[in-house]
């Protein structure tokens, strides 16, 4: 299936369903045209218009379901049964794929819902899908090789996509979906100190953002593990190992890793 003449519909245009429809809007594989979106909010769905005027705006998902190879559920997990339960008998499972990125719903609860012969997809992304650098997780269920590199391939124009098994993908909603909420709050926590240190805070933020993306370039042009890169800056009595140590000992590592645990859906 060519990407170009893909027909998406998306439910609900939150703040990640209209990051999808804008991400996919400025990309190169689906064409603006083909991208219809819902919602209940008027407000919404003006701004997605706003943005992309090419894009289809309604209030009715089951119109914008008609004739849609995938149709994407951007709707909080309490409102997946009161959606599939409203178009109930309006999906084509033997044309239509179907993709869920309502976290903590399982396939085994979309198949209840849906049909067990459906085509299933659960992806998690990350708000960095607004700016095309989601790390977005995906799992499939009733998919064809085809069929997941289709998806895989749609969201890896979003950022980078991983297909994972289902029953890890709440571990990697901890560590990408959660995640960027801790590297903000790293941010931040870095912007203070260099405010502490006499330095004005825009110009520390920006100082923070450049250093990570130098530290995310080092990692990827090398292939390295993060104590090789380290391992350079620390020279031996030198005052990077001081900080680091001092990080540690205030449990900087203890309190990442008990941070993403205590976000792991069980």
């Amino acid at each position: 299936m060519e990407t170009s003449n893909i027909q998406i519909a998306i439910i609900g245009a939150g703040n990640m369903g209209g990051a999808i429809a804008r991400g996919l809007s400025k990309g190169t594989l689906v064409q603006s045209k083909n991208i219809r979106i819902s919602d209940i909010s008027q407000t919404n769905l003006d701004a997605i218009k706003a943005f992309a005027p090419e894009i289809t705006i309604s209030n009715s998902n089951r119109d914008i379901i008609k004739d849609a190879d995938i149709i994407i559920l951007a709707v909080k997990p309490w409102l997946v049964h009161s959606i599939t339960e409203e178009l109930e008998n309006k999906f084509d499972y033997k044309k239509q794929i179907v993709v869920s990125i309502a976290a903590g719903v399982e396939f085994n609860q979309l198949a209840k819902f849906l049909n067990t012969d459906a085509t299933l997809f659960r992806v998690i992304p990350n708000t960095a899908i607004d700016v095309l650098q989601s790390a977005s997780t995906i799992s499939s269920f009733n998919a064809t090789k085809e069929q997941e590199d289709l998806i895989i391939t749609l969201f890896s124009e979003l950022g980078k996509a991983f297909l994972v098994p289902e029953n890890q993908l709440n571990a990697y909603m901890s560590l990408s979906s959660c995640g960027i909420a801790y590297a903000f709050r790293y941010i931040r926590a870095a912007v203070e100190g260099g405010v502490e240190m006499g330095i004005y805070p825009n110009i520390a933020k920006d100082v923070v953002i450049q250093t990570l993306r130098g530290a995310i370039d080092l990692l990827e042009a090398n292939n390295s593990h993060p104590e090789v890169e380290i391992d350079k800056v620390t020279t031996p009595g030198g005052i990077t190992i001081k900080g680091l140590n001092e990080m540690e000992a205030n449990g900087f590592t203890n309190a990442v890793i008990k941070g993403l645990k205590a976000s792991h859906l069980k």
